[in-house]
C-alpha cells in the first residue's frame, strides 16, 4: 500500500530564475498539501550525504556541487499515492522529455537543473523527509 506522504525539493536554478512561488502554487494546484516547508541551502558535505544512493556514478560531484550552489526549498506533501502522484506530476528527469505542462517542462533547464526532486519510494520520501525535517515522524 502506498503512503500518502513524499519528499521534494526545489532545486538552485529554479529557484535562481525566480521560479519559486511558482512551483509552490502548481503543488498546491496539483492537490498537494504542504505539512511543512524549509528554505535552506545545503553544504557540500550535506548534499554528499543526501545523495550518497548515487556516489559511485559519475555525475554525482556535479550533482553536489550544483545542489550546494545556492539555496533550496524542502517540503513534505501529502496526497493519496503521494509518491507515485507527485512524480508523475513533476514529469521525466529530463524537462526535454517531461509532459507538457508538467513542472519540470515548465521550469527546468537540463537534466541536472530539473526544477525539482521528487522522491522515488515511500520509503525514501521518509528518509528524505526526515534529512531536512526533524519532526517528520508526525506527518
Amino acid at each position: 500500500m502506498s503512503g500518502n506522504i513524499t519528499f521534494t525539493m526545489i532545486k538552485p536554478k529554479a529557484i535562481a530564475d525566480g521560479n519559486m512561488g511558482n512551483i509552490i502554487a502548481k503543488i498546491i494546484q496539483g492537490g498537494f498539501h504542504i505539512k511543512a516547508l524549509k528554505l535552506t541551502r545545503l553544504t557540500k558535505d550535506q548534499a554528499r550525504k543526501f545523495y550518497a544512493v548515487h556516489s559511485e556514478r559519475p555525475f554525482f560531484e556535479g550533482l553536489v556541487s550544483f545542489m550546494s550552489s545556492g539555496p533550496i526549498v524542502a517540503a513534505i506533501l501529502e496526497k493519496e499515492d503521494a509518491v507515485l502522484n507527485y512524480r508523475n506530476y513533476i514529469g521525466a528527469t529530463n524537462p526535454a522529455d517531461a509532459a507538457a505542462g508538467s513542472i519540470r517542462a515548465l521550469y527546468g533547464t537540463s537534466i541536472e537543473a530539473n526544477a525539482v526532486h521528487g522522491s522515488d519510494s515511500d520509503e525514501n520520501a521518509a528518509n528524505e523527509g526526515a534529512f531536512f525535517f526533524s519532526e517528520f515522524e508526525r506527518f
